[in-house]
């Protein structure tokens, strides 16, 4: 069975590298991308198992990211992250994000919740 794969969606780099290489490690193919615009050109050229998305980024931020997959990919699985705004995040949950996580992330919760969303 090939790993699932998982693309990570965040402008700030030492942070998407942190996450690629957990994400490596714990068994999973990753792709990533430093802004909205660059994830979504992404994930319509090779639809992907999971994204993983910020939400405050240039060009096109998280909340648009979703919504443009979901309207688009009706069984995507969307997880958010944010370090501003819980509000933000709610939008993100109204808008399709299967679930929702602040920053400063909890790595082990959202290896948790990564393998929930993969499995169901």
């Amino acid at each position: 069975m090939r790993p699932a794969t998982i693309l990570i969606i965040e402008d700030d780099a030492p942070v998407r590298m942190l996450l690629a290489l957990t994400l490596q490690d714990a068994g999973y193919h990753v792709c990533e991308a430093a802004n909205g615009r660059q994830g979504v050109e992404q994930f319509q050229a090779q639809p992907m198992d999971l994204v993983i998305t910020d939400l405050e980024m240039p060009e096109m931020n998280g909340l648009e990211v979703i919504l443009v997959l979901t309207r688009a990919f009706l069984n995507v699985k969307v997880i958010a992250m944010s370090g501003h705004s819980v509000d933000e995040l709610q939008k993100a949950r109204l808008l399709g994000a299967r679930q929702i996580f602040a920053k400063p992330l909890d790595l082990p919760a959202l290896l948790h919740g990564i393998q929930y969303e993969l499995q169901h």
